[in-house]
C-alpha cells in the first residue's frame, strides 16, 4: 500500500490528538490514521449507544481519556501527558435540532470548548498545528444557491450554526495571537454534509433512512427539496490530513472548504438513491414529506476550489457513489454479518487505492 499520504505526520515526534474520537467522524479518522500507521490518541466523551465506536469495539484501541472539552484543566493535563504534535478538534454538539433544545450547552461546547482546546495547545510546546473542524453551515446563507468560498461572510441561522460561527471567531482570534507570539499553526476546516457507514445519530438523513429500512417503517422527509453538499466522510478526512501537512510546511492557510465536485443534491434525491441501494427497498411503505416548520437553510452549495488549488485535493466518491457506499456498508453490517471495523477498513482501502499520484503529497 502506498503510504505517501500522511508521510509528514508519521515523521512527527508526538502523536495526533483527536478530540471527539468516539463520534462518527472521529472514529473514522482514528481508523484512517491507524491504517496510515500514524500514532493517535483520543479525548472525548464516552461513546453513545450503537455508535460506530461502540459497534467497532474501539474502547481501549488507542490511548484515550473520556472527559469534557469544557474542562480546560483536564484538556491541558491530557496534552501535557501525551505531548501531541498535531490536534484535530472534532468534539462538538453537531445536531441542529438538538441545538434548539439545548442552545446554552451547544454554545458552551462548540465555542468555549474550542477556546479551551486552543488555550491548551498554545500552552503545550509539543503542539505544532491545530485543525479545527467546523462546518459549511457557518456561511451567511440567503438561500440564493451561491457556492460559498472561504472569504464569504459568516453568520448563523440556528443555535448550532451560530455556535460554529462562534468557534470560527475563536479560531480567528487565536490565529491573530499566533501572529503576535509563538504558538501552533491553526486552520479552520469546513466540510459539507458527511455521510458514511456507522452514523447512527437521530435527525440525520441517512441514519433515519436506515432505521426506517430495517424496521420497514414509513420514511418521513423533514425538508425533501432542501439541497446539501453530500460527501463520503473519508473525502474530507483525507483533506484534513493534507491541509495539516501543508501548514506544517509553513503554508499560511486560514480556512479550507471540502465538498463534492457537483451541485448539491436534494434530501428527496438522497432518499431515493438510498432506497434503490437498499436490497429490500420494495418493502418500504412510502416516502412522505413532513409539513412541519423549516428550522434549517433551504439551499447550500460549497466551493472547494481553494483546497483543489492548494492541496491538489479532490473527492474520490461522487455524491451518488457516497450514498450507495454508505448504504452498502449498512447492508454488509446488518444483513451480511460483516464486522463494522472490517467494513470501514474496506472503504479506507478503496479510498487509498483510488487516490491518484497527483493528489498524494
Amino acid at each position: 500500500m502506498d503510504l505517501t499520504l500522511g508521510k509528514r505526520l508519521r515523521e512527527l515526534p508526538g502523536p495526533i490528538m483527536v478530540t471527539g474520537h468516539t463520534g462518527f467522524k472521529g472514529t473514522w479518522l482514528t481508523l484512517l490514521l491507524e491504517k496510515l500507521k500514524i500514532s493517535v490518541v483520543g479525548y472525548s466523551l464516552p461513546p453513545e449507544k450503537d455508535s460506530l465506536f461502540e459497534r467497532s469495539n474501539r474502547a481501549g484501541a488507542i490511548p484515550e481519556t473520556f472527559a469534557e472539552i469544557r474542562d480546560q484543566n483536564s484538556v491541558k493535563r491530557f496534552m501535557e501527558e501525551h505531548k501531541p504534535s498535531v490536534v484535530f478538534h472534532l468534539a462538538a454538539q453537531p445536531l441542529v435540532l438538538q441545538s434548539y433544545k439545548f442552545p446554552l450547552d451547544t454554545f458552551e461546547i462548540n465555542v468555549m470548548g474550542t477556546a479551551n482546546i486552543l488555550t491548551s495547545a498554545f500552552a503545550t510546546d509539543s503542539v505544532k498545528a491545530v485543525g479545527v473542524i467546523t462546518t459549511d453551515k457557518v456561511y451567511r446563507n440567503d438561500n440564493s444557491g451561491h457556492a460559498f468560498i472561504e472569504s464569504d461572510s459568516l453568520a448563523g441561522k440556528d443555535p448550532y450554526s451560530a455556535s460554529k460561527v462562534g468557534a470560527e471567531s475563536v479560531v480567528a482570534a487565536w490565529q491573530q495571537i499566533k501572529k503576535l507570539s509563538e504558538g501552533p499553526h491553526i486552520i479552520s476546516l469546513r466540510a459539507g454534509n458527511v455521510i458514511g457507514g456507522g452514523d447512527w445519530a437521530y435527525d440525520r438523513l441517512i441514519p433515519d433512512l436506515v432505521r426506517a429500512f430495517i424496521t420497514k417503517s414509513e420514511i418521513v422527509l423533514r425538508n425533501p427539496e432542501s439541497t446539501r453538499p453530500w460527501q463520503h466522510v473519508l473525502d474530507p478526512l483525507v483533506g484534513y490530513l493534507m491541509a495539516i501537512e501543508k501548514v506544517l510546511e509553513g503554508e499560511a492557510i486560514e480556512a479550507l472548504n471540502f465538498g463534492p465536485d457537483s451541485k448539491s443534491l436534494s434530501v428527496k434525491k438522497i432518499a431515493e438513491i438510498s432506497s434503490m441501494a437498499w436490497p429490500y427497498q420494495s418493502e418500504i411503505d412510502s416516502l412522505r414529506e413532513n409539513s412541519g416548520k423549516n428550522f434549517e437553510s433551504f439551499s447550500l452549495e460549497l466551493d472547494s476550489s481553494l483546497a483543489r488549488k492548494m492541496l491538489n485535493w479532490s473527492p474520490i466518491w461522487s455524491q451518488e457513489e457516497a450514498v450507495i457506499t454508505t448504504i452498502n456498508w449498512w447492508d454488509d453490517v446488518l444483513n451480511n454479518g460483516v464486522k463494522p471495523d472490517i467494513a470501514c477498513g474496506q472503504d479506507i482501502d478503496f479510498m487509498l487505492k483510488n487516490i491518484s499520484n497527483s493528489l498524494l503529497l
